[in-house]
């Protein structure tokens, strides 16, 4: 092999080694920021169409609806604990320790998103709540089993307001 096809070689190889160095560091970050959507049930039992289940210490978003009687507040600190359930009969206990939006109340739609510290126990880092009562996110109604409708409006309901 003469030296400029040797040179030549030598380039190409390193190339394509930082290249594909470069897309496993990617693909590595973007693994590690990704947040997938479970409902209670899927917690315990495992997605209905391919049974998978999140691991401990995964980052996840769980949605559903808060469970009446169920919220703990302590009355020193932020901290609050509650539980979220779906249609389906699973039920996952949520501890957050931050300022709960205005419109959080139990039986109400919510999205948590946090870190799965045990099997049915989601620490959360925030918090999100319905805007208004005709508004469920489009994951949660579809977990709870129900249709997700637009908000309509009329001209009288809006002259009431």
């Amino acid at each position: 092999m003469n030296p400029r096809r040797k040179k030549r070689l030598t380039l190409a190889v390193a190339l394509i080694a930082g290249v594909a160095a470069v897309a496993s560091l990617l693909l590595y970050a973007l693994n590690s920021n990704l947040n997938l959507f479970y409902t209670p049930y899927e917690i315990t039992h495992g997605k209905n169409d391919t049974g998978v289940m999140p691991e401990v210490g995964q980052r996840i978003r769980v949605g559903g609806m808060v469970t009446i009687g169920s919220m703990k507040r302590d009355p020193d600190s932020l901290h609050v604990e509650f539980a979220v359930h779906d249609s389906a009969g699973g039920t996952v206990f949520v501890t957050y320790d931050d300022l709960l939006p205005d419109l959080f109340r139990e039986g109400q739609g919510i999205v948590a998103q946090g870190v799965l510290v045990e099997s049915g126990k989601l620490e959360a880092t925030e918090v999100l709540a319905k805007h208004d009562e005709n508004y469920m996110p489009p994951e949660v109604a579809e977990a709870m089993g129900q249709t997700h409708e637009k908000p309509t409006y009329n001209q009288k309901s809006l002259e009431d307001k």
